[in-house]
Protein backbone atom coordinates (compact mmCIF):
# COMPACT_ATOMS: atom_id res chain seq x y z
CA UNK A 1 0.00 0.00 0.00
CA UNK A 2 0.92 3.36 -0.54
CA UNK A 3 1.95 5.87 2.04
CA UNK A 4 -1.62 7.76 1.81
CA UNK A 5 -3.18 4.70 2.38
CA UNK A 6 -1.45 3.40 5.44
CA UNK A 7 -1.80 7.16 7.04
CA UNK A 8 -5.73 6.85 6.46
CA UNK A 9 -5.55 2.76 7.80
CA UNK A 10 -3.69 4.01 10.65
CA UNK A 11 -5.19 7.33 11.68
CA UNK A 12 -1.19 8.70 11.28
CA UNK A 13 -0.17 11.32 9.18
CA UNK A 14 2.50 10.78 6.20
CA UNK A 15 5.21 13.11 7.89
CA UNK A 16 4.84 11.19 10.75
CA UNK A 17 5.60 7.77 8.63
CA UNK A 18 8.76 9.45 6.92
CA UNK A 19 9.62 9.89 10.38
CA UNK A 20 9.26 6.45 11.53
CA UNK A 21 11.13 5.19 8.85
CA UNK A 22 14.07 7.80 9.10
CA UNK A 23 14.40 6.64 12.48
CA UNK A 24 14.81 2.71 11.05
CA UNK A 25 11.31 1.51 13.13
CA UNK A 26 9.44 1.28 9.82
CA UNK A 27 10.51 -0.31 6.49
CA UNK A 28 9.14 0.30 2.98
CA UNK A 29 10.07 -0.67 -0.53
CA UNK A 30 10.53 1.13 -3.48
CA UNK A 31 8.89 1.11 -6.50
CA UNK A 32 11.17 1.99 -9.47
CA UNK A 33 9.41 5.61 -9.35
CA UNK A 34 10.73 6.13 -5.83
CA UNK A 35 7.12 5.89 -4.10
CA UNK A 36 7.02 3.98 -0.98
CA UNK A 37 5.29 0.55 -0.80
CA UNK A 38 4.09 -0.66 2.89
CA UNK A 39 3.01 -4.41 3.37
CA UNK A 40 -0.48 -4.95 4.76
CA UNK A 41 1.63 -5.75 8.18
CA UNK A 42 2.14 -2.33 8.28
CA UNK A 43 -0.60 -1.34 9.45
CA UNK A 44 -0.20 -3.55 13.49
CA UNK A 45 3.76 -2.53 13.01
CA UNK A 46 2.44 1.74 13.17
CA UNK A 47 -0.14 0.91 15.63
CA UNK A 48 2.37 -0.44 17.82
CA UNK A 49 4.65 1.98 17.42
CA UNK A 50 1.72 4.64 18.36
CA UNK A 51 0.79 2.64 21.68
CA UNK A 52 5.05 2.51 22.35
CA UNK A 53 5.12 6.19 21.91
CA UNK A 54 2.02 7.32 23.82
CA UNK A 55 3.38 5.19 26.71
CA UNK A 56 6.70 7.42 26.55
CA UNK A 57 8.93 4.89 25.18
CA UNK A 58 11.89 6.51 22.83
CA UNK A 59 12.30 5.71 19.02
CA UNK A 60 15.23 4.31 19.82
CA UNK A 61 14.11 1.91 22.66
CA UNK A 62 11.11 1.26 20.02
CA UNK A 63 13.47 0.62 17.41
CA UNK A 64 15.20 -2.04 19.74
CA UNK A 65 12.08 -3.56 20.87
CA UNK A 66 10.06 -4.02 17.70
CA UNK A 67 12.53 -6.79 16.46
CA UNK A 68 11.30 -8.67 19.50
CA UNK A 69 7.48 -8.27 18.93
CA UNK A 70 5.41 -10.15 16.12
CA UNK A 71 3.43 -7.35 14.59
CA UNK A 72 -0.04 -9.15 13.54
CA UNK A 73 -0.61 -9.69 17.94
CA UNK A 74 2.10 -7.73 19.68
CA UNK A 75 3.62 -11.16 21.50
CA UNK A 76 7.02 -11.62 22.26
CA UNK A 77 9.44 -13.09 19.79
CA UNK A 78 12.59 -15.65 20.33
CA UNK A 79 14.77 -12.15 19.87
CA UNK A 80 14.60 -11.02 23.03
CA UNK A 81 18.19 -11.06 25.38
CA UNK A 82 19.05 -10.86 28.49
CA UNK A 83 20.09 -6.56 27.74
CA UNK A 84 16.57 -6.42 26.45
CA UNK A 85 14.81 -7.55 29.18
CA UNK A 86 17.03 -5.44 31.04
CA UNK A 87 16.25 -2.16 29.24
CA UNK A 88 12.37 -3.13 29.35
CA UNK A 89 12.29 -3.20 33.13
CA UNK A 90 14.17 -0.22 33.41
CA UNK A 91 11.63 1.56 30.84
CA UNK A 92 8.43 -0.17 32.48
CA UNK A 93 9.62 0.92 36.05
CA UNK A 94 10.01 4.65 34.57
CA UNK A 95 6.52 4.24 33.21
CA UNK A 96 5.50 2.94 36.91
CA UNK A 97 6.81 6.26 38.01
CA UNK A 98 4.92 8.44 35.82
CA UNK A 99 1.75 6.65 36.41
CA UNK A 100 2.63 7.40 40.90
CA UNK A 101 3.07 10.99 39.75
CA UNK A 102 -0.29 11.09 37.19
CA UNK A 103 -2.45 9.63 39.89
CA UNK A 104 -0.67 12.21 43.02
CA UNK A 105 -1.87 14.89 40.55
CA UNK A 106 -5.31 14.02 40.36
CA UNK A 107 -5.45 13.45 43.83
CA UNK A 108 -4.16 17.17 43.90
CA UNK A 109 -6.43 18.26 41.47
CA UNK A 110 -9.47 16.06 43.24
CA UNK A 111 -9.00 18.35 46.36
CA UNK A 112 -9.20 21.31 44.70
CA UNK A 113 -12.39 20.60 42.41
CA UNK A 114 -13.84 19.34 45.98
CA UNK A 115 -12.64 22.54 47.62
CA UNK A 116 -13.83 24.64 44.68
CA UNK A 117 -17.35 22.97 44.92
CA UNK A 118 -17.97 24.02 48.92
Amino acid sequence: MRIGELARRTGVSERSLRYYEQQGILTAERTEGGQRRYPDSAVDRVIRIQELFAAGVSSAKIKQLLPCLRDADGGPSEKADGQLVRDLRAERDRIDRMVADLLRSREVLDGVIRAAAE
